[in-house]
């Protein structure tokens, strides 16, 4: 069942963050990676920041998956995107993936690791593409609050709705 966080989810939404997030450990820079790869406190920095989640709960409210959306004026973002690593393959992600863009009209960017080439090909086989590098840099400056170094080994995906930039204006 794919449900909306409540406060006492906050556990488990950690727990699969980080379990889920040790597939990037010795494939993203050494230097972005630390354990644990989400803290309790930045979870819940994130959920006052406007990232609303939603859970992937199974027999006995296990949350087997999470997945999030934080609305940014014309865009929404997909952000922490993670299912629980002995649940993968099993169409959780696609699940989550499916509810939060049947819920969204406006056009849906999805930030990633560029050497997390299962997450890139999970999206694009989701209809998300690849923005060009120099629009990258753009959308993550404007609508993420992270370091350069994240900026530099980070990929931008967008919807069929989201028009590249040219010429510096939105079409």
């Amino acid at each position: 069942m794919i449900r909306s966080m409540t406060e006492s989810d906050l556990p488990g939404i950690y727990s699969v963050i980080n379990d889920a997030a040790m597939a990037y450990k010795g494939v993203i820079p050494a230097d972005r990676w630390h354990e644990p790869y989400m803290s309790m406190h930045e979870l819940q920095q994130q959920i006052a920041e406007g990232v609303q989640f939603i859970c992937f709960v199974e027999d006995q409210d296990t949350i087997a998956g999470v997945m999030g959306m934080q609305d940014k004026q014309e865009v929404m973002l997909i952000r922490h995107a993670y299912v629980m690593s002995n649940g993968r393959r099993n169409g959780i992600g696609s699940g989550l993936l499916h509810a939060l863009i049947n819920k969204v009209e406006k056009p849906i960017l999805i930030g990633t690791w560029k050497a997390a080439h299962w997450a890139i090909s999970f999206y694009e086989k989701h209809g998300f593409r690849i923005v060009p590098e120099e629009e990258k840099n753009i959308l993550l400056k404007k609508y993420w609050t992270i370091p350069e170094r994240q900026i530099e080994t980070s990929v931008v995906l967008a919807d069929e709705k989201y028009k590249v930039i040219e010429n510096g204006d939105r079409q």
